[in-house]
C-alpha cells in the first residue's frame, strides 16, 4: 500500500505517545509495519532528497497533534500525549484528521493565525475549507510545495522548448555550444563557434573539442524538429562517424527519439548520446541556459541540538 498521509498517522502517533515519551524516528518502524509498508516505501525521500517521506508526514503529523495540545514536548527530543489526548484515545476514534482537530480551541486559534490574520476563532471555523499550507489537504507542506516546484519546472521546459523551436536553427546550435561550455567542454566561445556547424560532412553539424587542449573530439548534430527521430536518422549519425573515424558523438533534438533509435544506439563501437528536448531542457535549466533565478526562498527547521540538554 501506498505511504499513509500525514493525518492517517495522526492516530498511530498519537497512541505511542499515550504509551511513553517518543521519539519520530523510535515510531518509524512500528508505524512502517502497522501499516505494511515495503522497503521501498519506507526508504522513499521527497523529490528535495533530504528527508523520507514517512519521516516528514510523522514529524506533521506530530505538529498537529501538538497544535491542538494533544501531546506535549518531553525530554531529549521526545513528545508525550496530554490528558487531553488520552481522553480522545479513550473515546476510540477511528481516525484523527484537520477536521476532529477543529474541536480544539488551540487548533482553531493556530488556524486562525495561519489562514486568516485577523479574523476571530468562529470566522476561522467557518473558513476552515480556505486553503492554507498544510491544512488543506492531506499532503505536508513540503509535499505541497514540492509539487508547486515541480509544476514550475515543468512549465518553464515547456516554454524552453517553444522558444527554441520559435527561433532560428542558428540560434539552436547556440544553445547548444553555451550548453556544452557550461557542462565543460570545448575551450573558449570563439573556438566552439568555429567548429560548430564547420563541417557539413553527411549527418555531422558540428565538432568541439571535449577538452582544452583538444586531446578527443565530440561531433554534434543538431535537429530542431517537431517529429520523432528514428532509427534511420540516428544510423546516418552513426555513419559519418565512422567515416570520419570519430568515437564520440552527441545527437540533440528538440523532439523526441524512437525506442528503436534508443535501443540501436546502446549497442554502438561508438559512444554516442542522444539528448531529446526533455534531457536538452533539463540541462538548460541546469546550467542556467536561456533561464535565470526569479526568487530563492529558504525555509529553516528547529536545531534540536541547540535544545537538547541531554548529557
Amino acid at each position: 500500500m501506498a505511504i499513509p498521509n500525514y493525518q492517517t498517522l495522526m492516530l498511530p502517533v498519537l497512541k505511542c505517545a499515550a504509551e511513553q515519551a517518543v521519539r519520530v524516528p523510535e515510531i518509524d518502524r512500528r508505524v512502517a509495519d502497522q501499516f505494511g509498508l515495503t522497503a521501498a516505501e519506507r526508504d522513499e525521500m521527497l523529490p528535495s532528497g533530504r528527508q523520507k517521506v514517512l519521516h516528514n508526514r510523522l514529524h506533521w503529523a506530530k505538529f498537529y497533534l501538538s497544535k491542538a495540545g494533544l501531546i506535549v514536548p518531553a525530554q531529549g527530543r521526545r513528545f508525550v500525549a496530554t490528558d487531553s489526548g488520552r481522553e480522545l484515545l479513550a473515546r476510540n476514534p477511528d481516525r484523527i484528521d484537520n477536521e476532529l482537530l477543529f474541536s480544539y480551541p488551540a487548533f482553531a486559534e493556530f488556524y486562525r493565525g495561519s489562514a486568516s490574520s485577523g479574523a476571530n476563532a468562529d470566522e476561522a471555523l467557518q473558513e476552515r475549507s480556505a486553503p492554507s499550507v498544510g491544512l488543506s489537504s492531506d499532503r505536508t507542506p513540503e509535499e505541497q510545495i514540492e509539487a508547486a516546484h515541480a509544476a514550475i519546472h515543468t512549465a518553464l521546459k515547456a516554454e524552453l522548448l517553444q522558444r527554441i523551436m520559435t527561433n532560428s536553427p542558428s540560434f539552436f546550435e547556440q544553445i547548444i555550444i553555451e550548453l556544452l561550455l557550461r557542462m565543460g567542454y570545448g575551450g573558449s566561445h570563439k573556438d566552439a563557434a568555429e567548429q560548430l556547424g564547420r563541417s557539413g560532412d553527411g549527418g555531422i553539424d558540428g565538432v568541439i573539442n571535449e577538452d582544452r587542449l583538444g586531446l578527443d573530439r565530440v561531433y554534434i548534430q543538431a535537429k530542431r524538429w517537431e517529429n520523432v527521430i528514428g532509427r534511420p536518422e540516428v544510423q546516418a549519425f552513426v555513419g559519418s562517424l565512422v567515416g570520419l573515424g570519430a568515437s564520440k558523438g552527441v545527437f540533440v533534438t528538440t523532439s523526441k527519439f524512437s525506442q528503436q533509435a534508443v535501443e540501436f544506439a546502446k549497442h554502438l563501437a561508438q559512444r554516442v548520446v542522444l539528448l531529446d528536448g526533455e534531457t536538452l531542457t533539463e540541462l538548460m535549466i541546469e546550467h542556467d541556459i536561456g533561464v535565470r533565478m526569479n526568487r530563492a526562498i529558504q525555509f529553516k527547521r528547529i536545531d534540536e541540538d541547540f535544545f537538547s540538554e541531554d548529557d
